[in-house]
């Protein structure tokens, strides 16, 4: 006697499904496993990690800290760029309005300043951490150098962003950040003008740093972590005491 289909049973055995969901349930070995290989977010976690990987005083977490308050940073900046105007004229009266006149504004825009500076410091312990504990050691050179790398983007963000609010302070701290960058031997110029956009701060620079702090960095660190994340898992989890 044939057993009546039902609304699940045409809904798991469609074509649409089969595309999304290319296992069965997990009621076996094989499609435990599958749903594993199968998941981006799952396949990042090792399925057994070593004794030593489960202490906080090792690693005090500053790694997942990081980019905890990465994270942060996406979430706010986004709502920050819906009121934000990127211009000479209205930058920094547009940030005043986020303060003032936006539902919990002030509190976005705090979140996003208090998280960057943040990032820095956890970057910078967590890459200290490393160094000390001995993680960059063969065979994972090649993910410390993704670290450095990771660790001047972090840099690169916190200080294209200082200018976005186009108050004195930030204006005379990018002058200071730019005269540095054009003192260097030979390309000191070439570097003061790839900086600037223009011989002077002005709106070439606001909109320079902005399509950078926005767009480019983020873009450019998240593709990092990605690497990063993936090394981890690539060279046998976190590395153990000395």
């Amino acid at each position: 006697m044939r057993r009546e289909q039902t609304l699940a049973d045409r809904i798991t055995g469609s074509a649409l499904w089969r595309s999304v969901v290319r296992h069965g349930y997990p009621d076996t070995q094989r499609n435990q496993a599958l749903i594993i290989a199968s998941n981006v977010f799952l396949h990042i976690h090792p399925v057994k990690i070593k004794r030593y990987a489960t202490k906080v005083t090792y690693t005090f977490c500053l790694g997942g800290l990081s980019f905890f308050m990465f994270l942060v940073l996406v979430m706010t900046g986004v709502l920050l760029m819906f009121y934000y105007i990127p211009s000479s004229e209205g930058a920094y009266q547009s940030m005043k309005d986020i303060e003032a006149s936006v539902s919990f504004g002030q509190l976005m825009r705090n979140m996003h300043r208090w998280s960057a500076q943040g990032m820095v410091i956890a970057v910078f312990l967590h890459m200290g951490r490393v160094f000390y504990t001995g993680s960059y050691k063969p065979p994972r050179e090649f993910n410390w150098v993704i670290g450095v790398l990771l660790l001047v983007t972090t840099f690169l963000l916190s200080f294209t962003g200082y200018l976005l609010p186009w108050d004195q302070l930030a204006y005379w701290a990018i002058t200071v950040g730019s005269e540095i960058g054009g003192a260097a031997p030979i390309v000191g110029p070439q570097v003061n003008r790839i900086l600037l956009g223009d011989f002077q701060i002005g709106q070439s620079t606001l909109i320079r740093f902005y399509t950078l702090h926005v767009i480019f960095l983020p873009l450019v660190a998240a593709f990092l972590m990605a690497v990063h994340f993936w090394r981890i898992r690539k060279d046998g989890g976190i590395s153990g005491p000395l």
